[in-house]
């Protein structure tokens, strides 16, 4: 079993940055990999950026070139740094484990980012 739980979200004006939590407990070295998620109002849940065990990461075009994942193995947590807030960046974002072995994934209770104009 993997628990994840997120942190950071909150209400920004457009143009500044917010910097999320994922932080991981249980048997995290199950874990594949962790995505970051994010899902607006009215709308389908979409990958944002992910990070790898090896540490590859991949974006969504979106947020390429705004945002950052990275983790720090002491602290079990992985982060998203989120810089230059767009209004359509509002959403509730949530951090998933992926567990190979188990083909499933781990769904934290999600963090909500309001970006206003």
């Amino acid at each position: 079993q993997v628990q994840l739980v997120e942190s950071g979200g909150g209400l920004v004006q457009a143009g500044g940055s917010l910097r999320l939590s994922c932080a991981a407990s249980g048997s995290i070295f199950t874990i594949n990999t962790i995505g970051w998620y994010r899902q607006a109002p009215g709308k389908q849940r979409e990958l944002v950026a992910a990070i790898t065990r090896g540490g590859s990461t991949n974006y969504a075009d979106s947020v390429k070139g705004r945002f950052t994942i990275s983790r720090d193995n002491a602290k079990n947590t992985v982060y998203l740094q989120m810089n230059s807030l767009k209004p359509e960046d509002t959403a509730v974002y949530y951090c998933n484990g992926l567990v190979v072995t188990q083909n499933r994934g781990y769904w934290g209770q999600g963090t909500q980012v309001t970006v206003s104009s």
